[in-house]
């Protein structure tokens, strides 16, 4: 075999290898139980340079996935439970039995979290305007106020979490932290949109740079699908 041939070969392998991950990452998600991974909305490179396109792969196909994974695990005894809508399953996650509630408030989270994050960003850079725009003056004073409480509450945050702006069905906006995989449906709140802080999130390209990461993500909201989440909350129609 010549060195081009060896080199074609092997690159031809080593691509088999990677689709044989990537299928067995999502025949993870694809258990028979009652929540499933939603596909990125955009290509994992979409959001570059802020947020790059391995750290893209890896939060979606292993770590959100993996959310998803145990939470159907965590479910698959308890069918009145997983019978229950996400957003109806989180806020109720007092009520649920012991033995699952931490499984639940985990990884239910984490689904609920990630799916909102995923579908709050893109390479759409127009700035909030309209209904949404008047809300965050109102409640703000102005976006960049908003970016500056939103960015302090994130460098703040011991450990992981996220910040989340949430939505009342009168529009009004709050801004608040949570740890972990919590989630303001949890308290019979709706949330607006929100950010991950935990290093999966942002650590491939700005190792300990938390507070750069935050200011970079700006970038990449998808100011347009939030207006639209802004208006579900005001019907009352929006879930996670």
């Amino acid at each position: 075999m010549s060195n081009v041939d060896r080199r074609v070969f092997m690159a031809g392998a080593a691509a088999l290898a990677t689709a044989a991950v990537t299928d067995r990452g999502l025949a993870e998600t694809d258990d028979g139980g009652p929540f499933k991974l939603p596909p990125l909305p955009y290509a994992a490179n979409a959001l570059e340079p802020h947020i790059d396109a391995r750290t893209m792969e890896l939060h979606h196909g292993k770590h959100h996935a993996g959310y998803v994974t145990k939470l159907n695990a965590a479910l698959k005894d308890h069918g009145q439970a997983a019978g229950l809508p996400l957003e109806k399953l989180l806020a109720s996650i007092n009520d649920l039995p012991e033995a699952i509630r931490a499984a639940v408030r985990n990884n239910g989270g984490g689904h609920a979290n990630h799916s909102m994050f995923w579908s709050i960003m893109g390479a759409d850079a127009a700035a909030p305007d309209g209904d949404l725009k008047a809300a965050i003056d109102r409640d703000f004073t102005s976006l960049e106020k908003l970016q500056e409480q939103f960015n302090a509450a994130g460098e703040k945050l011991f450990g992981s979490g996220w910040v989340f702006v949430t939505v009342a069905q009168d529009g009004k906006l709050g801004l608040t932290p949570r740890r972990n995989q919590a989630t303001p449906i949890m308290k019979g709140q709706r949330v607006l949109l929100g950010n991950d802080v935990w290093e999966h999130a942002y650590y491939l390209n700005y190792e300990n740079r938390r507070a750069d990461y935050l200011k970079a993500w700006w970038n990449v909201v998808n100011w347009k699908a939030v207006a639209e989440r802004y208006a579900a909350a005001k019907a009352g129609t929006l879930t996670i």
